[in-house]
């Protein structure tokens, strides 16, 4: 008989917890990031409040919040707004390449690693 007449959810359960951890080593690491820059941590779990405070973070204006709700325009925002974030912490081209394709891996690496922020969060 196989696993799955009798509801075996070995993958997905396995799968699940890996999501899991991710999500919460995410967690943390935003949290610490935002922490370093001066801000708030639990900042960086409110939805949309993460976002201006981010950009805060990044040195751009509060108001460019409005700008990620609108098409094709959020993405150009929000390259922007990662590569002012990276220049914040005195990093460069190829970390920002890892905030953007692993984040999984970066961000992390951003928190708990040497990283000082050097921009001046208001």
């Amino acid at each position: 008989m196989h696993g799955a007449e009798y509801g075996g959810g070995g993958p997905g359960i396995v799968g699940s917890l890996v999501y899991l951890a991710i999500v919460v080593v995410m967690i943390a690491a935003m949290w610490r990031v935002f922490s370093k820059a001066g801000a708030p941590g639990w900042a960086s779990i409110i939805p949309f409040y993460n976002a201006y405070v981010f950009l805060k973070i990044a040195g751009k204006p509060g108001w460019w919040l409005i700008l990620f709700f609108i098409p094709i325009v959020n993405v150009i925002i929000g390259i922007i707004a990662l590569v002012s974030f990276c220049n914040a912490f005195g990093k460069g081209l190829g970390f920002l390449l890892g905030l953007i394709f692993l984040p999984f891996i970066f961000y992390p690496i951003l928190a708990w690693g040497d990283a000082e922020y050097e921009g001046s969060y208001a």
